[in-house]
């Protein structure tokens, strides 16, 4: 067989491979879903819910039943942050119980803020977007000599305790904004790094 005729009959059979592989490639469909919200926010609020939880202070005797009272209470996750201020309570030592009817102690929580803030810091030259005539619009990417992105996540809980019977004050809380935070920093364009406290270490629970 000549030399022409041979790799004439293997480009032929070259391209009806990659024809087939394409036909094949193009029956297959995959499918993926997203959640409408990221895991990131959730990290975000969830701890600064911890660190919100963590510094409500209580004086209540430890010998009686606590009601908590959340009716008040209102924000994105907030059966998360309701839950964790649970446990702070019984971490700190009171006794909680689910009947109001029979609580010492009510303790109404509220949220000032429990949602994500986001802080953009760029010198470059944001994208932009350019109008074409009859073609649309060009998109030129983003040039960021030096870029900051933070996402902070802020919780800030208050709490009232009163008196199941009488309906006198016992304690109140400071409410003090907590916070936390993922930072990603780039550098001429291609350089970047990230830095969060979204993964602590868990804490001992006998302590």
């Amino acid at each position: 067989m000549h030399y022409r005729d041979f790799t004439a009959r293997f480009a032929a059979v070259g391209l009806k491979l990659t024809a087939l592989i394409l036909l094949l490639g193009g029956c297959t469909t995959i499918r993926s879903t997203d959640p409408q919200r990221t895991a990131t926010e959730q990290l975000l609020i969830s701890t600064a819910a911890d660190h919100a939880a963590e510094t409500l202070a209580l004086d209540i005797p430890k010998d009686k039943l606590v009601f908590v009272d959340a009716t008040n209470f209102e924000g994105y996750d907030s059966k998360y942050a309701i839950g964790t201020i649970r446990d702070h309570l019984l971490r700190s030592g009171q006794r909680l119980i689910d009947d109001r009817g029979k609580a010492d102690v009510i303790v109404e929580i509220r949220a000032g803020a429990l949602s994500v803030d986001d802080r953009d810091f760029l010198i470059g030259i944001p994208q932009t977007n350019l109008p074409i005539p009859l073609a649309g619009q060009f998109s030129l990417p983003e040039i960021a000599l030096y870029k900051r992105d933070t996402q902070q996540g802020v919780a800030k809980f208050a709490a009232t305790a009163y008196d199941a019977k009488q309906g006198g004050l016992i304690a109140s809380s400071r409410p003090d904004p907590s916070a936390s935070y993922q930072r990603k920093t780039t550098v001429f364009f291609v350089f970047s790094w990230s830095k969060d406290d979204l993964h602590r270490p868990p804490e001992d629970a006998s302590n």
